[in-house]
């Protein structure tokens, strides 16, 4: 994918700008995430029990799970700007958990290019409204806002 000029990104405000491929959330997933936040409650990590205890008939991905695959599905979707050295999280407006992702479900994150400020330090803030959707879910995932920064080469 070929990185984008800042006068590119501007001009892409108020549009969906990419939807990432499709990809499945898997037990494997859930569980290497639950080990690496140490968050074992069993809605996410006993099928078993899950499929007994909860309306969901079986596991669920964590939230956070969800959240974190979106530097991962952008990475795969959207294009880079010109002469940026690197980005970083700046945070989130709103984020809600809008549905349960069961464990084999396929999800994809859809993003709409909400605001880019330019600042004299060099730094471009990006807002994307984000929606991860959940394959044959009218429901979606959950919606978020996101911003972040990238650091654009300076002029010389």
């Amino acid at each position: 994918m070929q990185p984008i000029s800042l006068e590119q990104l501007l001009a892409s405000v108020g549009t969906e700008v990419g939807v990432s491929p499709w990809r499945t959330v898997t037990q494997t997933i859930i569980d290497q995430f639950a080990d690496a936040t140490d968050d074992h409650q069993f809605i996410h990590c006993d099928p078993e029990r899950a499929a007994q205890e909860t309306p969901f008939g079986g596991t669920i991905a964590h939230g956070f799970l969800l959240l974190s695959l979106l530097s991962a599905m952008t990475f795969e979707t959207l294009p880079s700007l010109e002469k940026a050295q690197m980005g970083v999280n700046h945070g989130f407006d709103t984020i809600r958990f809008l549905a349960p992702v069961k464990t084999g479900s396929r999800i994809r994150a859809r993003f709409l290019l909400a605001d880019v400020k330019a600042r004299p330090s060099g730094w471009i803030q990006v807002t994307h409204d984000v929606t991860i959707e959940i394959e044959g879910s009218k429901k979606p995932a959950l919606t978020a806002r996101w911003l972040t920064l990238t650091f654009i080469e300076p002029e010389a």
